[in-house]
Order: structure tokens, then sequence, then C-alpha cells
């Protein structure tokens, strides 16, 4: 059977399998990967360094029908390194301006370290990242219509870093943590590694290789998508998810504790992107409505960069997972 033939749940699952067997022990990582791919926003993925970050966005990556484009962001980097620029061509006597492309057009982006670089290159970023298009020299030119950024950044180097600023902080559907796998897992990892490195110092001439089973067409995460829009949300749900947005604004009414830990609530894009993942989470899981499970869920990576803490709130060591757990606890489903 054509895989252009088979089920966009049945295609994504084999997408996420795949993931799993270069990604071990990082399972919610793989979904949220999944969700921000199928909700059609870009994502924040930070972790210490060696946790995998880069190679989980490229497995998703190498296992589509993509073209796949790399950033490696550092101080000196300039906006046209990431655009593209307007080159002069002569040819035959006369000469014009070309649009050269730069490595953001592309179906999916690894902007690494992202926080390394100055503000005129992530500023850079916002347009295409928005608006989907990038403008040079006065034109405009459009993304392609699978377009995500998945960007990374060190949480505890903070020489020669630019944090992100909120406004485009805001812009990330959502912030995904990746932490230290369970011992078992690493066990696994070690195992996996050392058989990657030794079937790569395999001569071709040892036998046949095994014939590399095909990528997923991106037309199946666009049937995925139209799938995902015809979820069905509850007005109870609904009004459950603007509660809990609601309550990063008004935290005085949820306990001393919000009141003392929040000083900068979420916008409404924290509610939009709330209802994609939501719609997505459920959608994994197998089902056409989304309950209070999805909506709890996915709520963490939805808040975790979008919310101002105090600095009696660091100072307590309060983290945004914490306050988003105060809010679970708080606001009823109604």
């Amino acid at each position: 059977m054509d895989i252009c033939d088979i089920d966009p749940k049945d295609q994504i699952e084999e997408l996420r399998a795949r993931m799993g067997q270069a990604i071990i022990g990082q399972r919610d990582v793989i979904d949220r990967l999944l969700i921000g791919l199928l909700a059609n926003g870009n994502l924040l993925v930070e972790g210490l360094p060696g946790l995998a970050k880069t190679r989980a966005i490229k497995a998703l990556a190498k296992n589509l029908e993509v073209d796949f484009s790399r950033i490696q962001f550092t101080p000196d980097l300039l906006p046209s390194d990431v655009t593209g620029t307007e080159v002069l061509y002569q040819s035959a006597g006369s000469s014009e301006f070309r649009f050269a492309p730069g490595p953001i057009f592309a179906n999916i982006v690894l902007a690494d370290e992202i926080n390394r670089a100055p503000a005129k290159v992530q500023a850079a970023l916002l347009e295409a990242m928005e608006e989907r298009q990038v403008t040079v020299a006065g034109k405009t030119h459009e993304m392609e219509p699978l377009f995500m950024v998945m960007a990374t950044q060190n949480p505890i180097e903070q020489e020669g870093t630019y944090p992100l600023p909120e406004a485009q902080m805001d812009r990330f559907l959502m912030h995904v943590n990746i932490t230290y796998p369970p011992v078992e897992d690493e066990v696994e990892v070690i195992r996996l590694v050392r058989g990657e490195e030794i079937a790569a110092m395999q001569p071709e001439t040892d036998g046949p290789q095994a014939a590399q089973s095909a990528n997923i067409p991106q037309s199946a995460v666009f049937a995925a998508r139209r799938q995902i829009g015809g979820i069905h949300v509850s007005a109870a749900i609904e009004r459950y998810m603007a509660d809990l947005v609601n309550a990063t604004r008004i935290p005085e009414q949820y306990g001393e504790d919000l009141h003392r830990w929040i000083e900068v609530g979420a916008s409404p894009r924290a509610s939009l992107a709330l209802d994609r993942c939501s719609r997505t989470h459920a959608w994994l899981s197998g089902r056409d409505y989304v309950d209070p499970e999805d909506v709890q869920a996915i709520l963490p990576d939805v808040l975790r960069h979008r919310l101002g803490l105090t600095f009696e709130a660091q100072g307590e060591g309060v983290t945004p997972d914490h306050v988003t757990a105060e809010i679970v606890k708080q606001v009823a489903l109604t």
C-alpha cells in the first residue's frame, strides 16, 4: 500500500514510533514536538547540554519529507545570515539584483542556542515566525506552507547570551523542557549510540543495506491538521481554558501564594495556544473531543514562558511549573 493512502493518524503514529527509536526515554518531548508540528506553531526547547535537544528535532525532520535547516546562533551573526539578502548578478553587460534565500527558508528550521544571538538577529525571526514571510529590500517572500521554527537554548549559561524579550517568547506556541532521563533509559541510550557508531563504521560492501522506509509525506501533516480542526471543544472546556489563563492576571483572587508569585500574567495568545494544543493532544490520544486532562497536560508548556514571576517567587525557588500546578488546584471546571 502506498504510504500516502494510509490514514493520517496511522502515519503520525509511525512518525512517533520512529522518533522513539532515536530518542530513548523522552516520550513527553516527542509528543510535544509532534503537537507543535500538528498545531502549526513554533517551539522553544530548553535543557542542559547533552540532553538530545538537537537530536530530537533532527529525528523529527529526518522522518518527514521536509527541507531541514540548522542555524547555529552566535554573537556575531547578522540578520541577513538568517533571512537571506539581495545579491547583484552581472551577465552579458547587464546586471540585476536577485534574492538569495537564507537558511530560514526551509520547512523545519532548527535555531540552535537562540539566546546567543543579539537582539537584531532574534528580531529577524519574528516576521517569519508570526507572519510566515520575510521582507528583504522592500520585497516580501512567502515561507513554505509547512514551516516551523524549533529554537533551543541553554538555561544555565548567561555569559555571552541575550535573553529573549517577552514579545518574542510569546511567539512560541510552547516552551518544552528536557530533563535528565532515568538511569534505566540512560543505559538504553548508551547501547543505542554504541550501535549507531558500529553501524557507521561498517563498510558498504559488508552486505546489502536494509531498504530505508519511506518518509512520512507532508500531506499526512496537513490531513491531520484538518482532522484536529474538527475536534469537539465543549463550552465548559472553553471556559475552563479561559479561566486558567485569566487566573494568571488576577492571582489575588486565587490565593495568597499566586498573588505573591505572579507579577505579569499571560496574554490571549496563551488561550489560543491552549486551545490548539489541547485539541492536538486529544487527537493524539485517539479522542474526538477535548477533556480536562488534555488541557491540564499541556498547560505547563503553554504557560512556562508566558508568566512573569516576582522577585519573591524567584528567591523562594518557585518555578513557572509550580505556579501552573497551583493554578490547576485553584481553578475549578464549571
